[in-house]
């Protein structure tokens, strides 16, 4: 669908993507870090402003670090940009290629897959309190025996807390549920 290249940044919240992702050439995904390109670009501005679609041939932001200009250089002639999602919790995506703009029927398939991938990414509201508990336990350092030990339950009941958490927090690690549940304030 993009082959020059594609990147989602999905629920931005306090600046920071719940989870991202981008297919860019390494090039240009090393000089946009080095410049701190995100801070700048047009994209990121007109996802922030509005949700939708649009071409970044029809972009009417001002891009006066010629961000577009030095993308051409690694081939991402074409693109498109997608935004949407409330502004506590936006996703951005964009696409590239070096050939030809992109078809209507091209960016409304790009678009589905992101709407799809922000609904089902949606980070919870709650957690149940037995969940909180054993996250709490291990956010204040108790290893497993002691934090089953101190909310009197088996050792096995508390893992089975913890990954029920991970789950809900999309999270791969205990570590990392800890640090989403206290992003979204639920811990």
């Amino acid at each position: 669908m993009a082959p020059g290249g594609f990147f989602f940044a999905l629920h931005i919240r306090f600046a920071l993507p719940l989870l991202h992702y981008q297919t860019y050439p390494q090039g240009w995904t090393d000089r946009y870090t080095e410049e701190a390109y995100a801070l700048r670009d047009p994209i990121i501005a007109w996802g922030f402003s509005t949700t939708g679609t649009t071409r970044w041939s029809e972009l009417t932001i001002p891009d006066p670090f010629n961000i577009f200009g030095q993308a051409r250089e690694f081939g991402m002639v074409y693109g498109f940009a997608v935004s949407c999602g409330s502004m506590k919790s936006r996703t951005i995506a964009s696409a590239s290629r070096a050939d030809r703009e992109f078809m209507e029927d091209e960016i409304r398939g790009f678009e589905k897959i992101i709407l799809h991938l922000h609904d089902m990414t949606e980070p919870p509201k709650s957690l149940t309190d037995a969940q909180v508990e054993a996250l709490r336990c291990i956010a204040e350092g108790d290893r497993h025996a002691a934090a089953a030990a101190r909310l009197n339950i088996s050792e096995s009941a508390l893992k089975a807390r913890l990954s029920s958490a991970r789950t809900r927090l999309l999270a791969r690690t205990t570590t990392e549920a800890i640090q989403r549940a206290r992003d979204y304030r639920l811990l």
